[in-house]
């Protein structure tokens, strides 16, 4: 081969270097956008201002600068969130622990863990606490004004309904009619309510796991990265299974809202890096948490549209904040300053929820109109049973007498809220379960307990009626008279039933104590919310005690023997 020849394949081989060296390169304006380059300005930007002499204690330096002067990462997070956070023998564990190690390294600085619940971890941040949170917060408009979240989202839970392991799965049928064990406060709460399940509450979610083992709870709701553990423990797998999941609420780590834009943008860059290249997802692997929502994330940032220094703005690439609020009722703004009057006049915090959304309004409503039917039959019911009891437990057939005195002695025996179980499972074997099923299970209850005992001292009157004037015929008149005899027992009687009426919760009779535990569920308020319950029983008790003692001048005026 000649000179010339060896030096055409020396530049041939030279420009097609050139071209593939070219062709690997990204775009200039895509190199400059792309969010490496930004976030290692912005950290230089950062470290030279913490070298400034005096930057550290001024009083307006921004929370980036005053982590990077004291060398140290103030994180919030959960003491006892199981694969997410948690403490043994002192060391810390958990996804959300690795994440926290994971950005103090990019910062090269040091982390210092700070335990927080859901109460009080967005203060935290206002005051100054923690320079950032990561405690399984979901990220809804409604927190979105107290804090500011870190986009893209770290992971994201829905709520799921745990039951019995029967493979029974798919939609709100597998649990109608039954008794589904939450948290105080879970915005998810309301949905439920909303499919009439009755709710038990529990403080915290550990409780609902230790509820299903020992069989207080038969179902229960809650995040199904709280339920992630539990499902890896085989015992508990074998007894329990995930129905279906609803819901879905994405979860962002927070910052102050002033402060820290600098921190915050940085964070933001962090989250995309992190999705893009896998670390997010390989932290989850590591801790056995759930990888589906993560691995779409992965190809989510990924991508050209959403590998950019301001993706973290683009809809195309950031999931929503969720909207876990509720229609608000016409009232509500008027309610909101009668509380905010309240707490400036008199010094105490009012909160009253069953006024401000139109679910917690129309449950209240429910609640109180159901109350008055179940007095009002409670009281009826009572009246008739005691007549009835009374005319058998004085009859001249000793077969009947013997019959209504062993079920007055049965039901006098029995605690009432056996009585009301009883007669619950005895109706339920005739209609199907519902609402208004539990409702009148009550009455009855209520009405045959009270008036058995009405009805003895009605027959104990006229019998002792009937032994002093022995000549006399049975007639009605005869036992009017004892009616009236016995006034002060009946009046006291029916005094009972209308006291006992929130017994009726406990079989899911929609009453007032109902409706206020299913709104105290998913809201604030708790103790007005009992308070205003005592204030409403309190005045429905002295109504009654006013409508018997006028039943009993009724049943006393003119009933005397003849």
């Amino acid at each position: 081969m000649g000179k010339r020849g060896l030096a055409r394949r020396v530049v041939s081989i030279l420009a097609i270097s050139a071209w593939l060296l070219c062709a690997t390169c990204p775009p200039p304006a895509q190199a400059a956008d792309a969010p490496d380059p930004v976030l290692a300005h912005l950290l230089t930007e950062a470290r030279t201002a913490a070298a400034i002499p005096g930057s550290c204690i001024q009083p307006n330096t921004e929370r980036l600068v005053r982590v990077l002067c004291a060398g140290s990462l103030r994180v919030g997070v959960r003491q006892s969130y199981p694969l997410f956070s948690e403490t043994h023998d002192g060391t810390r564990t958990g996804y959300e622990i690795a994440i926290a190690r994971t950005i103090a390294t990019r910062l090269r600085i040091d982390v210092e863990f700070v335990n927080v619940e859901a109460s009080n971890r967005i203060p935290a941040l206002a005051e100054g606490k923690i320079d950032l949170v990561v405690a399984e917060m979901g990220d809804n408009v409604q927190r979105a004004a107290q804090v500011r979240f870190i986009r893209p989202h770290y992971y994201q839970s829905q709520t799921v309904l745990v039951g019995p392991n029967d493979g029974r799965t798919g939609d709100w049928t597998v649990v109608n009619g039954q008794t589904v064990c939450v948290t105080v406060g879970n915005g998810s709460n309301a949905r439920m309510l909303s499919h009439g399940i009755r709710l038990m509450l529990f403080d915290t979610a550990e409780a609902l796991a230790a509820r299903l083992i020992d069989g207080t709870c038969q179902w229960a709701a809650q995040d199904d990265s709280f339920f992630a553990y539990y499902f890896t423990l085989p015992d508990f797998h074998a007894r329990f299974e995930s129905k279906f999941g609803f819901s879905e609420m994405p979860w962002g780590m927070g910052v102050a809202r002033t402060g820290s834009d600098t921190l915050a943008r940085v964070l933001d860059l962090m989250s995309q890096i992190f999705h893009r290249d896998g670390v997010f997802l390989a932290a989850a692997r590591a801790n056995r948490i759930d990888t589906a929502f993560l691995a779409q994330q992965k190809d989510v940032w990924s991508s050209p549209t959403c590998d950019t220094a301001s993706a973290s703005t683009n809809p195309d690439c950031v999931l929503p904040s969720a909207d876990a609020s509720m229609p608000a009722t016409s009232f509500s703004a008027a309610v909101t300053t009668f509380e905010a009057w309240v707490g400036h006049t008199f010094g105490f915090e009012l909160i009253l929820p069953m006024f401000k959304t139109e679910p917690a309004w129309n449950l209240f409503l429910d609640g109180l109109v159901n109350s008055l039917v179940l007095v009002a039959g409670a009281l009826v019911a009572t009246l008739g049973f005691a007549v009835l009891f009374g005319r058998a437990l004085g009859s001249r057939s000793w077969p009947l007498r013997c019959f209504a005195r062993g079920i007055t002695i049965v039901l006098q025996s029995s605690p009432i809220l056996l009585t009301l179980v009883v007669t619950a499972a005895a109706l339920h074997a005739l209609a199907p379960n519902s609402a208004q099923l539990a409702l009148a299970a009550a009455i009855l209850a209520l009405g045959v307990s009270n008036g058995s005992n009405a009805g003895q001292a009605i027959s104990e009157a006229y019998l002792t009626l009937r032994a002093e004037s022995p000549d006399q015929a049975a007639d009605g008149n005869l036992f009017r008279s004892a009616l009236g005899r016995s006034a002060t027992q009946i009046m006291s009687f029916l005094i009972n039933a209308a006291k006992g009426t929130p017994i009726a919760s406990f079989i899911g009779a929609p009453e007032l104590l109902t409706a206020l535990t299913d709104i105290s569920s998913f809201s604030t308020g708790r103790a007005t919310t009992y308070t205003l319950l005592l204030v409403f029983y309190t005045a429905i008790v002295m109504v009654v005690v006013w409508l018997a003692h006028r039943f009993q001048v009724f049943l006393e005026r003119g009933n005397r023997p003849a």
